[in-house]
């Protein structure tokens, strides 16, 4: 379990960028290179051979503990790959930056389960006949919620479809994915090039209708920065789905793919991720800054009542 443990935080050793990378260059090295493929297979035979010989002696085959590595670090990559950051799974033969919106980032709903099965198998002793019932406990649980997440992003899918089309809204570009902490109340973004449509809807909404807020791209406000490195970063991270705005003498932008804070409770609240254009000093933990921001009780009871549908 232990060994576990470290192969699947592995992956996440790119955090450390952050010491000598500015902000806009560390977004697009987190879950870059350390996430791909390529590097699970050259960090899985280092790993396993450092097991094999730590343990000798031993009748485990070294095809066995190199599998076992294999799989740990693939399985935190591919997981990091179901929320809405996005990972380079191909890195670096291509800088693509996959991400299926499947799962919000920190779901409880996820974790519970493999996190009482490590307790308990931690506690139990190792030849206990009960450690394969739960850890198979600890399995089972978050595969089947996540084909229950799926089974939510093609009924969610299939009603802002229908919306969009009821509104004739352009979709040239488009996403769902789930709003904080659970997996039931969805935030969809739909839009082109000239601005999006930023809207919330429940897999329990009775009626197909989903009430949209619009937000200008405001690409001319860019106009005079357009050649800075650090807007390109940010352009190429976001996937295009960004907006800019103008408060007082600083121009923010805006990576819609985040969220509102408190979005389902005031649509023309502030997105998630906003990067201070011309005060980049101010952007030390741009995607933190956002993210619980405004969080109270009304806020908290408010996203239940929007998670019971219409």
């Amino acid at each position: 379990m232990l060994w576990g443990a470290l192969a699947q935080s592995v992956p996440d050793i790119d955090f450390i960028a952050a010491s000598w990378l500015t902000p806009a260059e560390n977004l697009l090295a987190h879950r870059g290179f350390t996430h791909s493929f390529l590097f699970a297979c050259i960090t899985a035979p280092a790993l396993a051979m450092t097991a094999e010989k730590i343990h000798r002696p031993h009748n485990i085959a070294f095809k066995k503990w190199l599998l076992f590595f294999l799989i740990q670090i693939i399985v935190h990559q591919l997981l990091d790959g179901l929320n809405n950051y996005g990972v380079g799974w191909l890195e670096p033969f291509s800088h693509n930056r996959y991400s299926l919106n499947l799962i919000y980032v920190a779901d409880p709903f996820f974790s519970l389960w493999p996190g009482i099965a490590c307790i308990v198998l931690f506690i139990l002793n190792r030849h206990h006949p009960r450690r394969n019932r739960w850890w198979r406990f600890g399995l089972i649980f978050p595969f089947v919620y996540l084909l229950y997440c799926g089974y939510n992003k093609i009924k969610i899918d299939h009603t802002v479809r229908q919306a969009v089309q009821a509104q004739q809204l352009p979709h040239q570009r488009y996403f769902t994915t789930p709003a904080p902490l659970q997996n039931w109340l969805w935030y969809v973004v739909t839009g082109n090039d000239s601005g999006y449509y930023v809207g919330f809807t429940s897999v329990f909404d009775s009626k197909k209708q989903i009430t949209f807020e619009y937000f200008p791209r405001n690409d001319s406000l860019l106009q005079s920065i357009h050649d800075h490195e650090d807007l390109q970063k940010l352009i190429r991270f976001s996937r295009q789905f960004y907006t800019v705005e103008k408060t007082g003498d600083n121009l923010i932008f805006n990576d819609l793919r985040f969220g509102q804070i408190i979005g389902w409770q005031n649509p023309k609240e502030q997105f998630v991720f906003h990067y201070y254009l011309q005060h980049p000093e101010d952007n030390r933990l741009v995607i933190q800054r956002g993210r619980f921001a405004g969080w109270n009780w009304q806020s908290f009871t408010a996203l239940l009542r929007s998670i019971r549908g219409n």
